[in-house]
């Protein structure tokens, strides 16, 4: 009865200071240097957004935040890195739409996008914009859709490829309009663009910051963004939901950490980001490339980011076929 008195008791006393070795390397967060994967390649929009919002998070939290990128498999490489890493809040991932989008329509991922990422703070939001080439001869959305309707099929839509948050928005944008269009699958956004400058592709649906030199040239015409409200870089180009359909799909940009993560670290780390993106210097270097500044708490994001998951799963729910080669 004495042993298990004192093993009891030793049990308790481990315990106890366990709970306190764990609350003081909460207390203590951030003592070193904290890695942020951005699962893309250097020089991108994203990888760009995260270098500014990462450099003044890591001034607020008192380390430096260093990105490292590390791309593949359309995000997923960089992705499992940060779900296997260990949730002690020095190893964070950096994504965007396409990362709940990607999870939300294959089964090829290995984890679950839902349950082994906790969500620590939305950082950016840009709205992507519908593009057309100018010698269609239209200038804006009920006037495009109109030529479309008298031309059923004629007409093809390009994408970043398919399956992607690029395509689906913009086959969830032909289906309420009721237009028929030909889907056109391409290795990026860019990829698309020789054949809708050139008049090949009709419609092109990509993100604000990366059309802005064509659009201000007058390379391509501007006829909606589907932000629930106006781009404030494009103050004149009027919302989906203004032009009569009703379909919201921003893109974005979120920092994840590992599931399991306490939770005192992960508000630490997003009280820094939501600070930092209230900077004015940070606010005026994201405008200037066509991103808006949020910064959130967790559960923020948590509700946003489920929200997101089933909004892309749906569109593929509807229509099967629009992920079938993947």
């Amino acid at each position: 009865m004495k042993w298990a008195r004192y093993a009891t008791a030793g049990v308790a006393i481990a315990l106890a200071c366990l709970r306190l070795g764990g609350a003081s390397a909460e207390e203590n967060y951030p003592s070193r240097t904290i890695k942020m994967i951005v699962p893309f390649a250097a020089g991108g929009g994203i990888d760009v957004t995260a270098r500014i919002a990462a450099q003044k998070a890591g001034e607020l939290l008192g380390q430096q935040i260093i990105i490292v990128n590390q791309g593949g498999a359309g995000g997923a490489v960089g992705t499992d890195a940060v779900v296997r890493a260990d949730p002690d809040g020095y190893t964070l991932l950096y994504h965007s739409t396409s990362g709940v989008v990607y999870s939300a329509v294959t089964q090829k991922v290995p984890y679950d996008w839902l349950k082994d990422l906790a969500p620590v703070s939305l950082i950016t939001r840009f709205a992507p914009v519908i593009i057309i080439p100018p010698n269609l001869g239209v200038s804006t959305l009920s006037d495009f859709l109109a030529l479309m309707k008298a031309n059923p099929g004629k007409y093809n839509y390009g994408s970043s490829g398919t399956g992607t948050a690029v395509h689906l928005a913009e086959a969830l944008i032909v289906q309420k309009a009721g237009i028929k269009m030909q889907h056109i699958p391409y290795r990026g956004t860019a990829a698309v663009m020789p054949d809708l400058l050139a008049g090949r592709i009709a419609m092109l649906f990509d993100g604000v910051p990366a059309q802005m030199s064509n659009i201000e040239s007058g390379s391509v015409k501007a006829i909606a963004v589907t932000t629930d409200t106006r781009s404030p870089v494009l103050p004149n180009t009027p919302t989906l939901k203004e032009s009569g359909l009703d379909v919201v799909a921003p893109f974005w940009t979120a920092v994840y950490a590992p599931a399991k993560t306490p939770a005192p670290i992960l508000e630490k780390i997003a009280a820094a980001f939501a600070k930092a993106m209230s900077d004015p210097n940070v606010k005026r270097q994201l405008m200037n490339i066509g991103t808006e500044a949020v910064g959130s708490s967790p559960a923020e994001l948590d509700d946003f980011n489920k929200k997101q998951f089933e909004f892309y799963a749906a569109i593929v729910r509807s229509d099967p076929t629009l992920v079938t080669s993947q």
